[in-house]
């Protein structure tokens, strides 16, 4: 018996973040949408569910807990090369985007996203030159904090050498780190 006809012809999907309560929400609106939702709240965990339910899509958290969601969408592409991941994050930054694109998501939303727009991500496989260009500079805020997230993934997600790289103590980057990124 195939995995499609276990779930009656529903596509699995596999959603990756550490936060339950967004879990249980984000499955009960994808499940009603036609998904059959396996639901994951760290990398191992992942992992043991790409391994026996072989996802066709992925909802994929960019910080599960302590962990980046750039390792599970590595280690998702590896096992399931035709998987359709879509990072959600609320901690969005131009670096951490052009990872994730470039190790196999298809796209990359900031949360809160609405359940459509996932679901559209999924089958968005054009880009879109009709995208509006920012008439202004990034904020020296919101430069700053790009910054941060392009050495931090220099680095692996590894907050001492990264901080050790820039020269700053390890909890200074960890207290700019925990802060919501600044628009724009």
């Amino acid at each position: 018996m195939s995995d499609s006809e276990k779930h009656d012809g529903r596509p699995n999907l596999l959603l990756i973040d550490d936060d339950e309560t967004f879990c249980q929400v984000l499955s009960r609106s994808l499940s009603r949408r036609g998904y059959e939702v396996i639901v994951a709240h760290n990398l191992t965990e992942a992992e043991r569910q790409a391994a026996q339910q072989h996802p066709e899509y992925a909802v994929v958290d960019l910080r599960i807990g302590s962990e980046s969601g750039l390792n599970a969408i590595q280690k998702l592409v590896q096992a399931e090369p035709g998987i359709r991941i879509v990072v959600l994050t609320g901690y969005a930054s131009i670096s951490t985007a052009v990872e994730a694109i470039k190790l196999g998501a298809i796209h990359y939303l900031t949360k809160p996203a609405e359940v459509e727009d996932i679901i559209k991500a999924f089958y968005h496989d054009q880009g879109d030159a009709s995208t509006p260009v920012e008439s202004r500079p990034m904020s020296a805020k919101r430069a700053e904090w790009e910054h941060l997230q392009r050495v931090l993934n220099e680095y692996d997600g590894n907050i001492s050498a990264a901080a050790r790289a820039m020269g700053m103590h390890r909890r200074t980057l960890q207290r700019k780190l925990a802060k919501k990124p600044v628009q724009k």
